[in-house]
């Protein structure tokens, strides 16, 4: 499976639910796997396709603020390889600043058997880099990291 969009489509200018009918007529027509390039400036765009890619099991892989006002939104076609792993348990952190999540994640994480897996929802900025860290330096590997609307990621963290 290649990393390069199959396809990039610009809808900036159009309104709310346009760049999301759009992404899924697109989404609808690509093989398991691949991906799309999807820009937008519609506001809405973020929140819509994040529900959206819940609701059918795609994924939002990435969302990049341009220079430009646009965002670019990377979605891949539920299917492939590298789907979101399934979580055991769910860790809803937002709104909790650092170092809150990674401790409630630790505390969770060691009453977990090993090979289950965490997902810690987290909307603090410095949770990211405490994850990585975290993951270099113990037992606990980061299988996948998401971005989600309104600038939260999901992590996903297995206990070896």
């Amino acid at each position: 499976m290649s990393d390069k969009p199959a396809v990039t489509l610009d809808l900036s200018g159009m309104p709310c639910p346009a760049p999301l009918l759009g992404a899924k007529k697109i989404v609808d027509d690509l093989a398991a796997g691949q991906s799309m390039l999807l820009l937008s400036d519609c506001p809405g765009s973020a929140d819509d396709l994040y529900a959206w890619c819940k609701f059918t099991g795609n994924e939002l892989v990435s969302s990049v603020k341009q220079s430009d006002g646009k965002t670019a939104y990377t979605l891949r076609k539920a299917g492939g390889a590298a789907s979101t792993p399934i979580a055991h348990v769910t860790l809803d952190m937002r709104s909790v600043s650092c170092p809150g999540p990674i401790i409630e994640a630790k505390k969770l994480l060691d009453g977990m058997k090993p090979g289950e897996v965490l997902q810690l929802v987290s909307d603090c900025p410095g949770t990211e880099a405490d994850i990585e860290a975290w993951a270099r330096s113990t037992g606990v590997e980061l299988l996948a990291m998401l971005p989600i609307a309104r600038g939260a990621k999901e992590f996903y963290l297995r206990r070896k």
